[in-house]
C-alpha cells in the first residue's frame, strides 16, 4: 500500500505528515495502556507549525511519522483531516487539554508522571498549579531543558534519570520541533509513553494566558499566541499559515504530497535537550 494511503493506526497524510484520526478519549486510552504495560510509546500534539516542519524537512518528517500518535492539535489540522480524508472529526486534540486529561487519568490509576523541558521556574509553577488541579497526582520528578544539543551518552544519562524516578508517563515541553526529535530519540531509551505537548507547560504554569474558547473554536489560537509573543512568533505565522493553506490546496488537487517516509536521521545525531 502506498505510504500516502496508509490507514495503519488511523493515520492520514497532511502535506506528507501522518496525523491520527483520533479524539481525546482514544488518545488517553492508548497512552494510559502503554503506561500500564510499561511500553515505549511516542506521542506529539501536532499543530500547523509541526505539519510545516515535517513538510519542509525530510528528516523531521521521518521522525514525526515514526511516532505512535500525532494528534490534530488545532482546528486547522482537524479541518485538513476532514477536508482531505473525510475524517469526520468533531474536535481537535490540543496538547494542553490532552495533558490535563492524561494527568487526571494518571492520578486515578496511580501512575507517577515526569515533566521534562522548559525552565526550572516554569516547572516549579507547573507542578504547583497541577497539584492544585489534580491533588492526588504523583509527580515523580522534573528536569529543565539544557537548551543545547546533547550526544547519545548524555541522552542515555537523562533517560536513566527519568526511568529511575519511577515515572510511568513523561511529558515533554521543548517546543516544536525539538520535542518531536526528543520523543523520537528517547522512545528507544525509556519504557514509558513520552508525550510532546507544545505550549502546555507555559499554559498550565500560568506563564501564558489561555486563549478564549471562541478563538479556539474558529481556529484562531495562533492569533492569540501571536498577540502574546509577537517578536518571537511573527515570522512563523506570517509565512507558515499561508504556505500551509497552499500545500493543502495542492494536495487536494493531487499535485502535491511528499513521501511520508522522509529521510532517516544520521546514526548518532546530536539533538537539543
Amino acid at each position: 500500500m502506498p505510504w500516502n494511503e496508509m490507514t495503519d493506526r488511523g493515520k492520514r497524510c497532511v502535506a506528507g505528515v501522518m496525523v491520527d484520526i483520533i479524539d481525546y478519549d482514544d488518545a488517553v486510552t492508548r497512552i494510559l495502556q502503554a503506561a500500564k504495560d510499561r511500553h515505549a510509546f511516542a506521542v506529539s500534539a501536532l499543530a500547523v507549525h509541526g505539519i510545516m516542519v515535517g513538510a519542509r524537512d525530510a528528516t523531521m518528517r521521518h521522525e514525526i511519522n515514526a511516532l505512535d500518535i500525532a494528534t490534530p492539535d488545532g482546528q486547522p489540522v482537524r479541518w485538513a483531516l476532514n477536508a482531505l480524508h473525510s475524517a469526520g472529526l468533531t474536535e481537535q486534540v490540543r496538547g494542553t487539554d490532552l495533558t490535563k486529561r492524561l494527568l487526571a487519568a494518571a492520578a486515578s490509576a496511580q501512575l507517577p508522571v515526569f515533566f521534562y523541558g522548559s525552565t526550572s521556574e516554569t516547572l516549579a509553577n507547573l507542578v504547583a498549579n497541577i497539584q492544585r488541579l489534580v491533588p492526588n497526582l504523583i509527580v515523580a520528578g522534573t528536569e529543565p531543558s539544557k537548551f543545547r544539543a546533547a550526544d547519545p551518552v548524555e541522552r542515555d544519562e537523562i533517560a536513566a534519570r527519568i526511568e529511575a524516578s519511577g515515572a510511568r508517563i513523561a511529558f515533554v515541553g521543548l517546543g516544536c520541533p525539538r520535542q518531536e526529535a526528543f520523543v523520537y530519540d528517547f522512545r528507544q531509551r525509556v519504557d514509558m509513553p513520552l508525550v510532546a505537548v507544545g505550549a502546555a507547560f507555559d499554559y498550565l504554569s500560568g506563564g501564558l494566558r489561555q486563549p478564549p474558547d471562541m478563538l479556539r473554536r474558529y481556529g484562531l489560537e495562533w492569533a492569540w499566541r501571536l498577540m502574546l509573543e509577537p517578536r518571537r512568533l511573527w515570522r512563523r505565522y506570517l509565512y507558515l499559515n499561508p504556505a500551509y493553506v497552499s500545500l493543502l490546496a495542492l494536495q487536494r488537487t493531487g499535485v502535491y504530497c511528499p513521501d511520508p517516509r522522509g529521510e532517516m536521521p544520521s546514526a548518532s545525531p546530536r539533538i537539543d535537550v
